[in-house]
């Protein structure tokens, strides 16, 4: 079934580009210059560089980063949906004694997300939006800077959130797993 519903997506989303290909814009088009069901496609290959299985050590626990490229990935705004190629990253956080803290790789964990909302190639930057553990706790922005070849810079920002109990429920585990901290140094396996 999955597959199958897969298929159908492919299916229209290429039936899409060839009827909209005029809306075809370059990554970090601002937001308002983008027309409902346009395309924003990854034209110079910004975020291939990125893309790979990828290392760190933080406060005894390792992190396993994933990172992906997905393209035509339907984006939902307040006002309009569109399509964008973005680096999608699933993790996994294991303790020093290598018990699995956290997993988003096989989406065990499906509302927490991690992906791409612009670049900056001046600076081997990639932005991303993380919509942080369950009930959005750590939510913010991760800023990965491509160090070379094989390693890239670690920026976390989270946000705060305000809790109750109608927004999270008593017990939630609400504990941010990902290295909150700057300058962490991920490895390329």
């Amino acid at each position: 079934m999955k597959i199958r519903n897969f298929k159908i997506t492919i299916l229209l989303s290429l039936l899409f580009m060839i009827s909209y290909k005029a809306q075809i814009l370059p990554l970090n088009t601002a937001l308002n210059d983008i027309p409902a069901n346009a395309y924003i496609k990854d034209i110079n290959n910004e975020l291939n560089p990125y893309i790979g299985t990828y290392k760190a050590t933080y406060q005894g626990n390792e992190i396993t980063l994933f990172i992906i490229k997905e393209d035509y990935k339907l984006e939902k705004s307040s006002d309009k949906n569109y399509f964008m190629d973005a680096l999608v990253v699933k993790y996994i956080v294991k303790d020093f004694s290598g018990k699995i803290l956290q997993d988003t790789q096989n989406n065990s964990i499906p509302n927490i997300k991690l992906y791409s909302i612009g670049t900056r190639p001046a600076k081997n930057t990639v932005i991303f939006y993380y919509t942080g553990t369950n009930c959005g706790v750590g939510w913010g922005k991760i800023i990965l800077q491509k160090i070379n070849d094989t390693q890239v810079s670690w920026d976390y920002r989270p946000n705060d959130t305000v809790l109750d109990d109608s927004k999270c429920p008593p017990g939630t585990d609400i504990k941010i797993y990902l290295p909150e901290t700057k300058d962490l140094i991920f490895t390329k396996q």
